[in-house]
């Protein structure tokens, strides 16, 4: 049997040039889809004969939602995809009703960072863009947005972290169609400043969103400027040296990007030193940064060289905070939220 084509993650030409409508059939479609509403039946309108032809051959959405774990209004979601493989997605609440959308961009991870419950499952493949804008509407359903009709604020959701599993920039092409998709003028009119990426160091990629955009904010996952320390903790960086990612945030930097950050999960005793703060002050000379300090979120059965990884103490955090601010850093804390349902920052991937 044809598989049939998805339509999320397109924009208004590419519907009109996918379906052969008329332009404005085709921007009719795309806000239906943007709102949530999954089945043409429900798209009035459309007229009946054109649904049926529609229905004939597309999908709306390729996956589905299969399950939602709430912790405390936080929301983590575990999306099918079309052939089984499970993602994840999270609906973060800061207390104050405010709502970031973290989405993922790859089934598994390759980066193989051993702090990370993602990177222990291994590389399944990357998200095609359809499967990236998905969460983000599937979130915005859940959120409280009503299918099929038009909400009274601008944004249920307001901001979306590339925080999920995977490394984004190892998807760069359709994380960046699914960008377009998100700061589109005539759909969900999100702008660049309000969605975050998330990156291991990736020194190509860098260097492309650099020349090319988008001009989004992004926060390298720095662990440990530590480049010793930092290969052994996150494989992947062997390749993507530090002076290298230093020389892709500066030309971005200059381009038109903004503020860095530079996340910090904190492990405890391994990265927590004296010259660790050192090193990420060094790193940090001649960029516009932040540091954010996430305390590791604990998963079973991750270990560091034969040894079980554990949090940081609270006294252990205080003064690695205390130690970056002496050196001239602009500090932040992450919030904890998701973790009792294994959706915090690292945990992501344990079903």
């Amino acid at each position: 049997m044809k598989q049939l084509e998805t339509l999320a993650g397109l924009t208004i030409p590419e519907i009109e040039k996918q379906t052969s409508l008329p332009r404005f059939r085709a921007g009719q479609i795309y806000k239906w889809i943007i709102r949530g509403q999954g089945d043409f039946d429900k798209m009035t309108d459309i007229p009946g004969s054109l649904r049926e032809e529609l229905k004939s051959r597309f999908i709306v959405f390729s996956g589905s939602v299969d399950q939602v774990f709430d912790d405390a209004g936080t929301k983590k979601t575990v999306i099918t995809l079309n052939d089984g493989l499970k993602v994840e997605a999270v609906l973060l609440n800061d207390g104050k009703n405010r709502l970031t959308a973290c989405l993922s961009t790859q089934a598994g991870c390759p980066a193989g960072c051993v702090f990370c419950r993602t990177g222990s499952l291994g590389f399944k493949r990357d998200l095609e863009c359809a499967e990236i804008v998905e969460q983000f509407i599937f979130l915005h359903t859940l959120a409280g947005g009503e299918s099929g009709k038009e909400n009274k604020e601008k944004h249920i959701i307001g901001n979306i972290v590339v925080m999920g599993m995977g490394e984004p920039l190892l998807n760069l092409q359709r994380l960046r169609k699914a960008i377009t998709v998100f700061t589109d003028k005539q759909g969900m009119n999100l702008s660049p400043r309000r969605i975050t990426v998330s990156t291991c160091g990736i020194v190509p990629a860098l260097f492309d969103i650099a020349e090319n955009g988008p001009y989004v904010r992004l926060a390298l996952s720095l662990v440990t400027a530590d480049e010793n320390l930092r290969q052994r903790l996150m494989p992947i960086t062997a390749a993507n040296p530090l002076q290298k990612v230093k020389e892709a945030l500066t030309l971005f930097q200059r381009r038109g990007g903004g503020r860095v950050t530079l996340e910090a999960p904190l492990l405890g005793r391994l990265n927590t030193r004296e010259e660790d703060a050192e090193y990420a002050a060094d790193f940090a000379r001649g960029l516009d940064t932040v540091v954010n300090i996430i305390p590791w979120n604990p998963v079973a059965g991750l270990e560091f060289e034969g040894s079980p990884l554990r949090e940081p103490e609270k006294k252990e955090t205080e003064n690695f905070i205390r130690m970056l601010e002496s050196r001239g850093l602009k500090v932040t804390t992450r919030l904890r939220k998701g973790r009792r349902v294994m959706g915090a920052c690292g945990q992501l991937g344990s079903l």
